[in-house]
């Protein structure tokens, strides 16, 4: 959409409505993915932080269910998260599912920095957006001002979402695709991606995937075993006693609850692709999945409350003028003999 102003200001639809919103359904006879759709008018999600492209509502794979809302409900007034007795109510902007993706440049987003309040800045992924005068915020909806040309190819075991952008006041421009496909006869989800510069100026950005993994409705715990391949070095974390770094493993000290917030910043990763590798299992319902990205980490942490669980690798890009970059992330889902 050109020349309008989308101020994303909404009260959700209850979560029993879901099916209401745009949607796609793939599948290989191993797992069976649902998808949202980007929509300006009717899409789940239609906020300012994450990538309106390849939202997953579910991933069945042998009776469990790996992605799902992590919230009650969504509610404009929030920063973020909140809570609501003991529900968890989430704001506009981190109402989302699934493996998702937020576009980062220098903590905030691409063109921020040099934009004059009332101006524009870029968030990939989202549209072009306008700038206020406050300090940015990766929570706060923005006011949409050109969310660019959207464009979905559907088949029986893939979806290609592809969005073309244009910006000519601050010289950014990109086509920017992500394919969601499942793997033949495996239980397998890869997500494909590429980013060509078609405007006038570098691309810098980083990108992390938030991974929000709702195993079964399980909360984070004990029954969760997480591994990278590299012994973990200088982890910050956060919730003390309820999380910590074991070599190469994190392992969850206690079931949380409440409100509690378990999260660590994970280091010690090298510059080598095969760093870029998660595993995740949880022991009690015998189910777990295996990440993997094929460009090299930039950081990497963890962030989980008692109703989600999120691995967040971070890769970075630098793309000149006319040039491309891709990146492809791979996920394997599987059980296991529940102890």
């Amino acid at each position: 959409m050109r020349g309008t102003l989308l101020t994303c200001l909404w009260l959700a639809a209850p979560l029993s409505l879901a099916a209401d919103f745009p949607y796609a359904e793939i599948d290989n006879g191993e797992i069976h993915v649902k998808l949202y759709l980007p929509d300006p008018k009717s899409g789940y999600y239609r906020a300012t932080r994450f990538d309106w492209s390849g939202v997953v509502a579910s991933l069945e794979y042998k009776d469990h269910n790996y992605y799902g809302p992590w919230f009650t409900r969504v509610d404009p007034t929030i920063h973020d998260f909140g809570y609501d007795g003991g529900q968890v109510v989430a704001s506009p902007c981190a109402a989302d599912t699934g493996p998702v993706e937020e576009f980062q440049t220098n903590g905030s987003a691409l063109g921020w920095d040099e934009a004059k309040p009332g101006a524009a800045f870029i968030k990939i992924g989202v549209g072009v957006l306008r700038k206020d005068g406050d300090p940015y915020d990766f929570v706060k909806l923005y006011p949409i001002l050109n969310t660019g040309k959207w464009s979905v190819e559907r088949h029986p075991d893939s979806v290609v979402f592809t969005q073309e952008l244009t910006d000519p006041s601050s010289g950014y421009a990109y086509i920017y695709r992500k394919t969601v496909k499942l793997a033949t006869g495996k239980p397998a989800m890869v997500l494909e991606h590429s980013l060509k510069n078609t405007g006038r100026r570098t691309i810098r950005s980083t990108v992390y995937n938030h991974n929000f993994l709702v195993l079964d409705g399980q909360a984070p715990g004990p029954d969760f075993e997480i591994a990278v391949p590299f012994p973990i070095l200088t982890a910050r974390s956060g919730g003390k006693g309820l999380v910590e770094a074991r070599g190469n493993r994190i392992v969850y000290l206690k079931a949380l609850g409440g409100r509690e917030v378990a999260q660590i910043a994970v280091r010690g990763f090298s510059s080598r692709p095969a760093d870029n590798e998660i595993r995740i299992e949880n022991t009690k319902v015998g189910a777990g999945m295996r990440i993997t990205g094929d460009r090299p980490l930039s950081n990497e942490s963890l962030w989980s409350i008692k109703t989600v669980l999120a691995m967040e690798p971070t890769i970075s890009m630098s793309i000149e003028p006319g040039r491309e970059f891709t990146w492809k992330m791979s996920y394997e889902y599987y059980t296991m003999k529940p102890e």
